[in-house]
């Protein structure tokens, strides 16, 4: 595992915002997904490249609820984490054909859990996913197990990229909560982002 402390340089930030924002309103845009059991994640979400179903716990390419397609994953996005990939160099490279792009407002959380429906080959080879953080600063829960009274917690703040990969590949990991007013002034001023975080998760299905 390794975190890349503001790797993320703020003009990138900014381009990332407002493109996510431009697709989000769009067709395959931000909603907010169920589990199987019904309940509503606290935060709200879209994929780009794949849909993810979180009630099947699978990968296609359109939405069940409303057949709406995956956007493409943009260019830009996938340079930046490709780049960081490669700047830790402890990983093998991917080739991202998933993004998964999460808004927590300042009440949103993610429970522990582990990232597990990519492909059985995917898995295997330990190809890890690439974490990329912008707005509020997160507290990000990691550990052996689901207990989050046992994890780990480090600060994700705007512009850091956290990899998972190889032996941590499938680590539980989880937000524990977002902290209030503590994005960037100028990523604030450029973007009129509003208060929550935004993550934008990379992987190889």
């Amino acid at each position: 595992m390794v975190l890349l402390k503001g790797f993320v340089k703020p003009e990138d930030q900014i381009e990332m915002v407002r493109m996510c924002r431009q697709l989000g309103k769009g067709p395959g845009g931000f909603y907010r997904p169920s589990l199987k059991n019904g309940a509503k994640l606290n935060l709200w979400m879209m994929s780009l490249g794949k849909n993810w179903d979180p009630t099947a716990r699978s990968y296609g390419p359109t939405r069940p609820f409303d057949g709406a397609q995956a956007p493409t994953i943009p260019d830009a996005f996938k340079m930046i984490a490709q780049t960081a990939n490669s700047t830790a160099g402890e990983f093998p490279q991917i080739n991202p054909d998933i993004c998964i792009v999460n808004y927590y407002t300042n009440s949103g959380k993610l429970g522990l859990h582990q990232d597990r429906d990519e492909s059985e080959s995917s898995l295997s080879k330990g190809l890890p996913f690439i974490s990329i953080s912008i707005g509020d600063t997160a507290e990000f829960l990691f550990g052996d197990t689901r207990d989050k009274d046992h994890a780990t917690k480090i600060n994700l703040e705007s512009g850091d990229v956290l990899i998972l990969g190889g032996e941590s590949r499938l680590l539980f990991h989880g937000i524990s909560h977002v902290k209030t007013n503590t994005a960037p002034s100028w990523l604030k001023e450029e973007t009129g982002i509003r208060p929550g975080r935004i993550n934008f998760t990379f992987r190889q299905h």
